[in-house]
């Protein structure tokens, strides 16, 4: 979607705005190619009720998306063993999963709970597939930002995204998980980086630790090195659904494309685009390193009214970390001096309060929601205004009540290593990312380019 033409705020200084004098642009004679494979997204949109949590040449591998769990979550169709899945697309995490039959339920808090209470779509049969392979002696366990977790047996199976299908490819099959799925999603097919997954070198998958952890090849990974895409490139296009779809259907098909091969099927504004370097991490965790985990880059500024009064906003770096690019997230999660201060440009001011154990920027439905962008690489990316109130909380009185699209990472009085640009942001652009192919004086890239409405 195009974004609104809305009055522009700057918040960097002359001499970073300029792309040839951009510390993070990186400057390619390459087009990018139109993906091989493209497969369409779709969402299920429940009604408003319970808990929030949260380039040219032509295409053959493009995926729709559907969408799940409170507009929260893109899905997209697989195949494992011959078995059918939705699972979530992630490019927060790499590993790609499904529990099997028979799996136990967990509370949060570790404590039983029936199986209907994770509340996942169909799960795998292991016993079903005559192409599962046990991978012997190994465990798989992993915690997300959510406190979701799961944990089990691995195996090597078919996979298939579309017509995108790669052979061996390890999936775990976890018999243990602490979830509150939608009745639709079964699991995640992850997207980031090899040193990004949860292996270990144990059968106990209570034994784990960094010294016994194993990285492999996430599925993109595999299909480029078996050959099946001609091009190392991924991309998104997320769409939104309508406020009519919001409030009544339960499923909403064809809500983008995952690509494989080049950059997804979809119109764009081409000089609106910057090519950046993913960045990469040293051993203590933080950037420039050379070991890479995440589709996680530098922001050069947020822009939005007010924004000159906040040092964080018109310079990022001064907020420190690293902003990751993440289909597995709604919101964006900014320095919390940015949405503090983005909140209070809200007419009326959004207000700073607790919801479910969360402290969430939260503004009347109907609030004035002024402009907000980014400038990365050199290159301002606006946010369309639907995207920044979303009405997906019933307060005490039964009341819908709208939390802000842009929150802050880790709480308004907590820093944080990370922040985070979502759907709010990824609804507005094609991210399209390179987790192979190094140029010369650059590491891995991704570009972002402007939808066109």
């Amino acid at each position: 979607m195009k974004p609104f033409l809305l009055p522009f705020f700057f918040c960097l200084v002359p001499d970073l705005f300029a792309i040839p004098n951009s510390p993070h642009a990186v400057r390619t004679s390459r087009t990018l190619p139109t993906a091989a494979h493209s497969v369409p997204f779709s969402k299920k949109v429940p009604r408003r009720t319970g808990a929030t949590h949260s380039l040219q040449k032509r295409s053959t591998h493009t995926v729709p998306l559907a969408g799940s769990d409170f507009d929260a979550n893109y899905v997209v169709n697989a195949t494992i063993g011959g078995q059918n899945f939705t699972l979530l697309i992630d490019t927060g995490s790499a590993d790609t999963w499904v529990p099997q039959q028979g799996f136990s339920c967990f509370s949060l808090t570790g404590s039983p709970v029936p199986a209907a209470t994770c509340n996942f779509g169909p799960t795998f049969d292991v016993n079903g597939s005559t192409t599962f392979e046990p991978f012997e002696n190994v465990s798989f366990n992993i915690t997300y930002g959510t406190g979701f977790f799961v944990a089990g047996p691995v195996g090597f199976e078919t996979l298939s995204v579309g017509e995108l299908e790669v052979a061996h490819q390890i999936v775990p099959v976890p018999n243990i998980a602490g979830w509150e799925a939608d009745g639709i999603q079964s699991g995640i097919l992850g997207l980031a980086f090899p040193n990004e997954t949860s292996l270990f070198n144990t059968s106990d998958p209570a034994n784990v630790s960094v010294e016994n952890r194993i990285p492999y090849n996430p599925f993109f990974l595999t299909a480029v090195n078996q050959k099946k895409v001609e091009h190392p490139y991924f991309s998104i296009a997320l769409n939104r659904p309508t406020a009519d779809q919001e409030e009544h259907d339960s499923y909403d098909p064809n809500l983008g494309f995952l690509a494989f091969g080049g950059i997804a099927p979809v119109p764009v504004i081409h000089n609106t685009s910057t090519t950046i370097p993913v960045q990469g991490f040293n051993s203590n965790g933080t950037a420039p390193g050379d070991t890479f985990f995440w589709h996680a880059i530098s922001i050069d500024s947020y822009n939005f009214p007010g924004c000159e009064n906040v040092p964080e906003a018109h310079n990022a770096s001064l907020a420190g970390g690293s902003t990751i690019l993440d289909t597995g997230t709604a919101l964006n999660l900014v320095p919390a001096p940015v949405a503090a201060a983005y909140a209070a440009a809200f007419d009326p001011p959004a207000q700073l309060v607790n919801i479910t154990g969360l402290s969430l920027y939260t503004a009347q439905c109907n609030a004035t929601v002024p402009p907000f962008s980014v400038t990365i690489g050199g290159q301002e990316f606006t946010m369309d205004p639907r995207d920044q109130l979303l009405p997906v909380v019933t307060d005490a009185t039964g009341d819908v009540v709208c939390i802000g699209g842009t929150q802050a990472r880790g709480g308004p009085d907590i820093s944080a290593d990370f922040h985070l640009l979502g759907d709010v942001f990824l609804r507005n652009v094609v991210a399209t990312f390179n987790p192979i192919d190094k140029g010369e004086s650059y590491p891995f890239t991704e570009n972002i380019v402007v939808i066109e409405g």
